[in-house]
């Protein structure tokens, strides 16, 4: 789908809301301008692209894990590899209308993660909470992934491929490379860090997903400016990522009740 429609809608030729050519990779010369910016071939633009939007895609696969039929969660990665995914992005990074506005995302914290998130929390609202996850009173329990281990193991998997999704995001052997994997350890780090603080101030002990969360929300919050700030900024950056992210689990659980 992102072959054939997307990464045309995305990065080709169009108008300020979405790209009208390049389909099926054909280029015309002048088809892919917004991606002029970098030399390497189409084909390594278009799979380093192809690999973002499969990531949109799975984000939401967490969100509705195990409560959706596999023929709806085929349907919905067409529709988002195909439209959704490339509308926004073309936005951005195609030099849509909010490009022309100034926005500036590297590497994908709003083009990417942010997409995702929003459809993620969509599906969560409209499944519905899973049976027992609220009592009468309308408290929740926690119902907590079966193996923490496997948790943390995948997410130090993610943190690694992090410094291939930021720091790829150069398109180039540059030295930027060294500035842009400082500041997304850095973020990532500290988010980790923060996280596990805010949760052990809150509910009195620690808690080890509550940490993994706060790398993630790190890395997603470092994604956008990793190449524009510095140490220090990628500092504060993690920390407010990792405190916010425990008080949104504790606002769409006990508040929004999603």
């Amino acid at each position: 789908a992102f072959w054939a429609i997307g990464f045309g809608v995305m990065f080709g030729v169009g108008n300020a809301f979405f790209g009208t050519s390049g389909f099926f990779l054909h280029d015309a010369g002048g088809t892919f301008a917004s991606l002029d910016w970098t030399k390497v071939p189409l084909e390594c633009k278009y799979f380093f692209q192809l690999v973002f939007a499969a990531t949109a895609a799975t984000i939401v696969s967490g969100a509705m894990a195990e409560r959706t039929k596999f023929i709806a969660y085929i349907i919905y990665s067409i529709v988002i590899s195909a439209v959704i995914y490339p509308v926004s992005g073309h936005w951005i990074w195609g030099g849509g209308w909010l490009a022309k506005l100034g926005m500036w995302d590297f590497a994908g914290s709003t083009v990417v993660h942010s997409v995702g998130g929003w459809m993620a929390l969509v599906g969560a609202l409209m499944l519905g909470p899973r049976f027992g996850k609220y009592n009468p009173d309308g408290s929740s329990n926690a119902i907590p992934g079966h193996s923490l281990p496997l948790a943390t193991l995948g997410v130090f998997i993610l943190w690694l491929g992090w410094f291939g999704f930021n720091p790829g995001s150069t398109m180039a052997a540059v030295p930027s490379i060294a500035h842009i994997a400082m500041t997304t350890n850095m973020a990532a780090a500290v988010g980790a860090i923060a996280a596990m603080v805010t949760s052990w101030v809150m509910f009195k002990k620690s808690d080890i997903s509550m940490a993994l969360n706060g790398a993630l929300a790190g890395l997603v919050a470092i994604t956008a400016p990793c190449a524009f700030v510095s140490a220090a900024s990628a500092f504060w950056i993690g920390l407010i990522a990792g405190v916010l992210v425990v008080l949104s689990v504790l606002f769409f659980d006990k508040v929004l009740g999603i």
